[in-house]
């Protein structure tokens, strides 16, 4: 069991891959099975047309070791190399291979953020010792980077920035605690990500590295070059907030299983996520919380990872409700969870947590009845989608059409309370509104005074009780020019009782007030 929202201090794993168009590239023919006997031999190169020309966008290592660069033309590097593989450059297939490998990287830490367009960060606070420390789960994370047919430079410091900059610019794999500023001072300003212009005039001013950087006042410099400059290389030396944007938000608690070997009986997969659920209940009871949606993982051993998310109602932690949900979810899928060549990790995470207190049943059984309600709107919404089982609730606006909205039964945020009705008085607004209201034909005493008869649909309605009006203005930020609505409870010979309003007020919005029927009273 990890607790994700430990306190330790804070590390950080960048992962760097300088050629990952080349790489996805072979990873890919690899998969269609297209790949040549030594693919990493060959001098590929990816062009792309720069105002018509065909130009490098990017290489595999061969070619940048010939002296390929980014930007050269083409037809110059094919005259000096005659025998290099040209390929279309495609950034959309680059970066859906960075979020496989960023998904697969999950294995790892549950906080990964793509450092685009060419590498990771990894939140590995709290995780390295389930691998047997820093270096060990350094070692086997570059081992699956090399199976998967990468080539990956990785850092491991306590500043993100500070592992971005080492595992491009430096040549240290684990930074001790504390010595992130020591060993970046000799990094050169390009490992502070600036823009080309600033870079330059740092360079042209003399101030080749941050250690130069770092030697001069920082109120001078910032006056000169920005006040951009300073804060990265706080941050570069852990001196200051690092944002960093993790693909998922990180889980509440998680349980998970690695596995020696790759398993891919259905039997042990469902026995393993048995015990994981039962050990989410144990610490979701611990700290008096139940889980509002929950999430399955199995990660194969090909890097592929597979996710299956389920939600529910209300808070809960009973493990064998949870379970039934995942196979109802499980059996309603197209594509059933493929374990390939099996797999060798298998989590499960309570993603939504709140807190959860046991229920009393009352003597008139109502919250087991409640209870059975909650778990038949769970069944199926894990069966037919979150977006087919819905429910009306409240919206916090005086507007009547816009006064409720549906939403996914099992989705219990922001709803407003519905207004109660006063105790032995009829309801102020009918259930049943048309989704457009209805024009009808009204005569008044005056033209702002009550209806006294009114056609509907080509019958004849005369009005005996009525009460009104109330007075709804529009809302303005979203239509300024809609008229303001008099609404009035009416009821007519036979005890039919509608609302009806008059759009405009005489003689200020309009000289011919219209008026509409906009729901019916049970």
């Amino acid at each position: 069991m990890t607790d994700v929202n430990s306190t330790t201090l804070r590390r950080w794993l960048a992962v760097w891959l300088p050629f990952l168009p080349a790489d996805a590239l072979r990873r890919l023919a690899r998969e269609r099975g297209e790949a040549g006997e030594k693919p990493d031999e060959a001098l590929l190169v990816l062009t792309h047309k720069v105002k018509g020309a065909a130009r490098v966008a990017a290489m595999g290592p061969a070619a940048a070791a010939a002296g390929v660069t980014a930007g050269a033309a083409l037809a110059d590097v094919r005259a000096r190399l005659p025998d290099i593989v040209v390929a279309d450059h495609d950034p959309f297939a680059d970066a859906r291979m960075l979020e496989r490998l960023a998904d697969d990287c999950e294995r790892f830490s549950p906080v990964v953020a793509i450092d685009a367009p060419d590498g990771l960060v990894l939140d590995i606070t709290g995780c390295a010792h389930l691998f047997g420390g820093e270096a060990r789960l350094l070692a086997e994370l570059r081992g699956r980077f090399r199976r998967y047919g990468f080539h990956a430079r990785m850092t491991i410091a306590g500043a993100p920035d500070a592992a971005r900059a080492l595992a491009r610019f430096g040549r240290i794999a684990i930074v001790p605690v504390g010595a992130d500023e020591a060993e970046t001072r000799l990094l050169p300003v390009a490992a502070l990500g600036l823009p080309d212009d600033i870079r330059i005039a740092l360079v042209r001013a003399g101030l080749k590295t941050l250690d130069d950087l770092a030697s001069r006042p920082s109120l001078p410099l910032s006056a000169r070059f920005g006040e951009d400059v300073a804060r990265r290389l706080r941050r570069m030396f852990g001196q200051g907030a690092n944002p960093v944007t993790p693909r998922r938000i990180a889980p509440s608690c998680i349980a998970e299983r690695r596995f020696p070997e790759p398993v891919g009986r259905i039997e042990d997969i469902e026995a393993t996520l048995a015990d994981l659920m039962a050990e989410l209940s144990d610490t979701l009871m611990q700290r008096r919380e139940g889980g509002r949606r929950f999430e399955a993982s199995f990660f194969r051993a090909d890097g592929i990872v597979r996710r299956i998310a389920i939600e529910t109602g209300q808070p809960t932690r009973d493990a064998k409700a949870v379970l039934r949900l995942y196979h109802e979810r499980l059996e309603a899928l197209a594509d059933p969870v493929d374990p390939g060549f099996g797999f060798d990790v298998i989590r499960f995470a309570a993603t939504e947590t709140e807190p959860h207190a046991p229920a009393q049943a009352s003597l008139d059984g109502r919250v087991q009845e409640e209870g059975d309600v909650a778990d038949l709107v769970d069944r199926l919404s894990a069966r037919f989608g979150r977006t087919r089982v819905l429910r009306f609730v409240g919206v916090d606006t005086h507007d009547p059409d816009r006064a409720a909205r549906l939403a996914p039964a099992v989705e219990h945020r922001g709803d407003a309370p519905w207004p109660a009705p006063e105790p032995e008085e009829p309801p102020k607004r009918p259930l049943q509104l048309f989704a457009s209201p209805q024009p009808v034909e009204v005569t008044a005493e005056v033209p702002d005074g009550p209806p006294r008869t009114f056609r509907w649909r080509r019958v004849e309605h005369r009005v005996m009780r009525w009460e009104g009006p109330e007075r709804i203005a529009p809302e303005w930020w979203r239509d300024p020019s809609a008229p303001t609505r008099d609404y009035f409870r009416i009821e007519d010979e036979h005890g039919r009782r509608f609302w009806l309003f008059r759009a405009g007020l005489y003689e200020r919005e309009t000289d011919a007030p219209r008026w509409y029927v906009h729901g019916l009273f049970p």
